[in-house]
């Protein structure tokens, strides 16, 4: 049975840093596409990062560039979100989602977390 689990959120102020952790199991995540979306409330669930099986393609949400990484693990089924600078807009749920197809595409999505909440005081 596939499973993903997130873990890292939490309350933190703007300008702080957090990383978030997706544990999968059950899934071939060495093949697996994984990537990160967040819905904050009255949004539209976005697709924040995605990272290819080989960590060679890589996507990011104009939001997030160049503050954002995406990173995975493949020996320990695990992937990662680290986040740097955050800003209050940042607050949201954060869901890590599995699948197979391009890293990019919201379609390729078809496991997910549970979603761990992230809030970014001012």
């Amino acid at each position: 049975q596939a499973r993903l689990v997130e873990s890292g959120g939490g309350l933190v102020q703007a300008g702080d840093s957090v990383r978030l952790t997706c544990t999968v199991s059950g899934l071939g995540f060495r093949w697996l596409t994984v990537g990160w979306f967040r819905q904050a409330p009255g949004k539209e669930r976005e697709l924040v990062a995605g990272i290819s099986w080989s960590s060679e393609y890589i996507y990011y949400a104009n939001s997030v560039k160049g503050r954002f990484t995406v990173s995975r693990d493949n020996a320990k089924n695990t992937a990662f979100l680290q986040m740097n600078s955050l800003k209050p807009e940042d607050t949201a749920i954060y869901f890590c989602a599995g699948g197979s197809g391009y890293h990019y595409d919201t379609s390729t999505y078809t496991h997910w977390g549970q979603g761990t909440q992230v809030t970014v005081s001012t």
